[in-house]
């Protein structure tokens, strides 16, 4: 008997050890988390020049603020209406207290509230709002606690950072960039009060709510401080006669979403807290760039669905399939300048610059061109431009054949290497990629870093390959730069919340020499002044680039480039559906970038207007004409002499 009643004794007194060691333990874990405050941080991402793109954040829209940085007359202002006798207290006023007991005890419940600032952080942060005796206490005692391992100053600065606002505001340096669009430091005594007034009721004193109501209660704050004599009363009657402008802005303020949308892509593995850890993002994006592109885009959009209305040929199916894209860079850094994924983020946020893989039809004829070059060519050379008969074996061996034909069904002959890619002459690139041999085009290719989705036949030289707008913005980096192949990038640097800064730095690739690739230039130049992409004409500046039209006008393009800038252009229907016929490169896509850099060099107009002539370019007479060509050497200027033209409708097999 007396074994169990001891037992029963030691549980007895081992339930309120074990009941007060959780209430301790408990006690010490809560206010561990201001002690040990780390708050759930909006992450910033900026362009080129500081300018915001967007916030990112998942449950709470913060900006940090360190007490040293929060002005002086904000703190009073606080201190004036909330806890006069801030300083002076150990986390509980208690005349306050008994003012406030007499009050509840009289109401029969929690009335009177004598919440200190130190109690009011402790109730937002750790605890909830339930008017309870209970939770009043538990308030008191933790007010107390983090009094004691607090200065007063961490415990403003906590409460200032983590107080909520109104409107998705947490913190007073969000709230000040929210309704005002301001720094902390650049904000009126009118604004302050505006500010500190919230936290008592933040959406009913909301000033995007309720304007009249705000500037009431900041006149009672600003009267406060008067009375205390801690504002003159010049100022006491210049600040109560303000009425600041209030901005209505949305939380993320997202004026790049497909920006947005990439960047995240790239630094989601890197960064699992992105939207919770406070990083300030800098982009290479150039966001008057990027709304020139856009405004291009959306003016090319227009004009093809136009010229469909002005045909009769405009329906419901064509106007929610069209889509274009648009990406530019500087091809020397590879840094992206603008990305227009779509013409319309709320539509479609599939970004067609990095996700949409489509055939650049012609548009890839320069680097088969340059593999010639590269072989000894020079634009002066010679190919046949005529109807060849191909033969090949189908899926089941049996004998089938391929008669390609230029766009017009017209065939010149023999013309040079400069005429057939300035009129974009599919038969004698063609003819020039069989007779050089398809391994060797291959070859030379993948020199220039070109590897994935080659097809494996003589369609490659009509561009039936599969790729995204970036990747061809890419691989004309070695037309744009001289001979360097340079991946495009996104962002510049990340500055974490402690003010490391992590840098990402591109590396480019010499694939060519300046001399060979110039001999490229000289002749994408020729396409914009009198051949296919005549759209593209931009004045005061040199162009060089090349249109593309798939079959069937299922994909339009225009990439370019001037000396500084490189820009890819891309218009189709969302479902792989055929345009209609007149929606080539040349007329849906060269219009855009012509828009987009006559925006451009509004904006910059210091921007470089001539392309460099590289040491070891050449002039010679073009062939027995009196016209002359630029050639290199390893691409030699040719003779006079006159190629015999192949006979037509030859048979060669592939």
């Amino acid at each position: 008997m007396r074994k169990y009643l001891l037992i029963a004794l030691g549980i007895a007194i081992l339930i309120p050890v074990v009941f007060l060691g959780y209430i301790i333990y408990s006690f010490e874990y809560e206010t561990q988390k201001l002690i040990k405050y780390q708050p759930r941080l909006t992450t910033e991402v900026y362009d080129r020049n500081g300018n915001k793109i967007a916030n990112l954040f998942s449950d709470e829209h913060r900006y940090y603020v360190s007490y040293e940085n929060i002005p002086p007359r904000l703190i009073e202002a606080l201190l004036a209406i909330e806890d006069t006798t801030f300083f002076e207290h150990g986390g509980v006023n208690p005349d306050a207290v008994i003012r406030a007991i007499i009050k509840d005890v009289s109401a029969g419940k929690l009335k009177e509230g004598a919440s200190t600032i130190t109690q009011q952080l402790v109730k937002n942060t750790l605890l909830n709002r339930e008017k309870k005796f209970s939770r009043k206490f538990k308030e008191v005692l933790y007010a107390i606690r983090i009094e004691q391992e607090l200065s007063k100053e961490q415990i403003l600065e906590r409460y200032f950072n983590e107080i909520y606002l109104g409107h998705g505001y947490y913190g007073i340096k969000t709230a000040s960039d929210g309704y005002f669009r301001k720094p902390l430091k650049e904000l009126t005594l009118k604004e302050m009060a505006m500010l500190v007034g919230l936290p008592k009721a933040p959406n009913f004193y909301s000033p995007t709510k309720n304007y009249e109501l705000s500037l009431g209660r900041a006149n009672r704050v600003i009267g406060r401080m008067y009375e205390l004599g801690w504002i003159d009363q010049a100022t006491y009657e210049k600040a109560t006669g303000e009425r600041p402008k209030v901005y209505n802005d949305t939380l993320s303020q997202n004026s790049g979403p497909y920006i947005i949308d990439e960047v995240m892509r790239q630094l989601g593995d890197a960064f699992p807290d992105i939207r919770s850890g406070g990083y300030k993002i800098y982009t290479t994006i150039d966001m008057r760039l990027q709304e020139a592109g856009y405004k291009a885009l959306q003016s090319g959009r227009d004009e093809i669905l136009k010229r469909a209305q002005e045909a009769g040929d405009l329906d419901e199916n064509m106007q929610r399939q069209l889509n274009g894209a648009l990406i530019s860079m500087n091809p020397y850094s590879g840094e992206i300048l603008a990305m227009v994924g779509g013409y319309d983020y709320a539509l479609s946020p599939y970004n067609r610059v990095t996700q949409a893989k489509r055939q650049p039809g012609s548009a890839f004829k320069p680097f088969l061109y340059q593999v010639a070059l590269d072989s000894g060519m020079s634009p002066a050379t010679m190919v046949p431009d005529i109807a060849r008969t191909y033969t090949y074996s189908g899926d089941n061996g049996e004998e089938k054949t391929w008669q390609p034909k230029n766009y017009k069904n017209e065939y010149k002959g023999m013309v040079t290497i400069r005429d057939a890619l300035t009129h974009s002459r599919n038969l004698a690139t063609i003819n020039m990629v069989s007779d050089m041999g398809f391994g060797k085009i291959v070859e030379g290719l993948r020199r220039y870093g070109i590897t994935e989705n080659l097809p494996p036949d003589l369609s490659i030289a009509l561009g039936t390959i599969s790729i995204s707008p970036i990747d061809l913005a890419k691989y004309y980096t070695m037309f744009a730069s001289g001979g360097a192949l340079t991946n495009p990038v996104l962002v510049r640097e990340v500055i974490t919340p402690t003010g490391e800064t992590i840098k990402y730095e591109n590396k480019s690739r010499q694939v060519n020499t300046p001399q060979q690739i110039y001999l490229m230039t000289s002749i994408l130049k020729d396409v914009v002044g009198y051949g296919t992409g005549t759209n593209a004409r931009v004045g005061g500046i040199e162009v060089a680039g090349k249109t593309g039209t798939t079959n069937d006008n299922v994909d339009a393009w225009f990439v370019g480039y001037s000396p500084t800038v490189e820009t890819v252009v891309w218009f189709g229907h969302d479902n792989n559906t055929p345009m209609r016929r007149s929606e080539t490169g040349g007329r849906a896509a060269a219009p855009v970038f012509r828009y987009y850099y006559e925006d451009m060099l509004r904006i910059y107009p210091n921007t470089k207007r001539y392309f460099d002539v590289p040491a070891g370019v050449y002039v010679g007479s073009r062939g027995d004409s009196n016209a002359t060509e630029a050639f290199t050497d390893t691409s030699t200027a040719p003779d006079s002499t006159a190629q015999e033209t192949p006979k037509t409708d030859e048979k060669l097999v592939f």
